[in-house]
């Protein structure tokens, strides 16, 4: 199974995005755009995982979700992987207004590799994938055009796990399922 875990926006943030996305869209052939539906924050991807393990890893996922407050995030700027120059993916990027995302990473890395399901080794960078390019490009107007756009905030309360299955989507391009939510149910710290 090619399993994911990801903080979904929700609707009005999608709303939002896709606004202001969508007289751009047109504006370029060199781009082929990802759909709504795909648009998510990636915390760690596992190529793939038996489905024995399945049971195991979600109630790992599930304690340490459970361990961490609800986040509130927001969308904002842009950039590309592996760098503007040489484009290959146009991204944005995501802020968090409260809450440490990149912890909650960790701790979902930390729960799959206890079970037997290891991430893959990629540096944790949290963004949402926009577009990619069909060959490497020089990105800096995308990301011009695209880095001063601020999406409204959002609370996270719950993580996906999500299993992509390759092909099956609009395009030949996946089709996501989400398996389970991971409620995130610590408190947060007391001021």
């Amino acid at each position: 199974m090619r399993l994911f875990v990801a903080v979904v926006p929700p609707d009005d943030v999608l709303d939002d995005l896709e606004a202001h996305l969508e007289p751009r869209r047109e504006a370029s052939p060199e781009i082929r755009w990802t759909d709504r539906h795909q648009w998510h924050v990636t915390l760690a991807f596992f190529g793939a995982v038996p489905e024995r393990r399945l049971d195991d890893l979600t109630e790992a996922l599930a304690r340490s979700a459970a361990r961490r407050h609800p986040l509130v995030l927001r969308l904002a700027g842009a950039g590309a992987f592996p760098n503007p120059y040489a484009a290959r993916v146009l991204w944005a990027g995501v802020e968090q207004v409260r809450g440490d995302l990149v912890a909650v990473a960790g701790g979902i890395r930390n729960a799959s590799s206890s079970v037997g399901a290891t991430p893959d080794g990629t540096r944790f960078s949290p963004h949402v994938t926009l577009g990619r390019f069909h060959r490497p490009t020089e990105a800096t107007r995308w990301i011009r055009a695209l880095d001063a756009w601020e999406g409204p905030a959002w609370r996270a309360p719950h993580l996906a796990l999500v299993e992509s299955h390759l092909g099956e989507g609009r395009g030949r391009r996946p089709r996501y399922e989400v398996l389970a939510e991971l409620a995130l149910r610590g408190q947060p710290p007391t001021s």
